[in-house]
């Protein structure tokens, strides 16, 4: 399994807390320059700096069982804004009008590494560059906060895609088996969330395939995977660790109203 991360000036493949740079393309013809930095003198950033970040709902068996949705035969998704798209150790914070709740979501990310339209599930695997940890953050009462007049339209980008509302990271990893893995969440240390991903209703490589149908998909296109059960508000001053064994801890910051 190989770790690949951005940082300030550049991009490299991560071992025993140090970083071999490389030069070129992540997502395509690169090779070492010979540079070794130390990963506690660089800042980390989000290892993807995606065209597309989608968003899936309803995608885990427990939280269809438990709201009696049924489960779904297609991706159901959103796109969040790109400005919401944060790194491992940065802060954020709700947007100065609001005063709702925001909920974490820890979440796969699945980024995609060559270009791919309509393609078959099994091609669709190939596309798969490697997975990485997403907190898919919602402004929950932005759902409805709807004009009177129409208020059958839930407005999923509006609360999915505020500024800072979507940490990534800290790695990319290449190699890697989400199927035997579980996502974890924790406030200051206490676990919330903890689930299997082995438990998806629909698995990484059909949903490629399946949203390659409708759209082409890009190198470093990321897609969040979807949460399951105990995703629930936080308070601004906690720190929130998204955690997958094998890929590592995203870890960001819930900051105080400026």
């Amino acid at each position: 399994m190989t770790l690949w991360v951005r940082f300030d000036g550049g991009f490299g493949m991560l071992s025993n807390d140090t970083i071999a740079v490389h030069a070129g393309d992540m997502f395509g013809a690169n090779a070492p320059t010979g540079e070794v930095r130390s990963r506690a003198d660089v800042r980390l950033l989000a290892p993807v700096q995606p065209g597309k970040f989608i968003g899936l709902w309803n995608n885990f068996h427990a939280v269809a069982a438990r709201t009696g949705h049924p489960a779904p035969d297609v991706p159901l998704y959103f796109l969040k804004a790109n400005s919401s798209i944060i790194g491992p150790e940065d802060g954020f914070r709700a947007p100065p009008t609001y005063d709702g709740k925001v909920v974490y979501e820890g979440e796969l990310g699945v980024v995609i590494g060559r270009k791919c339209f309509n393609v078959s599930e099994a091609e669709a695997a190939a596309c798969i560059f490697g997975y990485t940890c997403v907190n898919d953050i919602t402004a929950a009462d932005l759902f409805f906060a709807a004009d009177p007049e129409f208020p059958s339209f839930p407005q999923w980008a509006r609360a999915k895609g505020c500024d800072g509302f979507g940490p990534v990271g800290p790695v990319i990893a290449t190699g890697f088996d989400p199927m035997v893995s579980s996502v974890k969440v924790a406030l200051n240390g206490r676990e919330r969330q903890n689930y299997p991903l082995s438990d998806m209703i629909l698995p990484p490589a059909r949903i490629v395939s399946l949203l390659s149908r409708e759209m082409t998909l890009h190198p470093g296109d990321l897609i969040a995977c979807g949460t399951s059960v105990n995703a629930l508000p936080m308070r601004p001053g906690m720190a929130v660790d998204v955690s997958i064994d094998g890929i590592g801890v995203l870890r960001n910051h819930y900051l105080p109203a400026a």
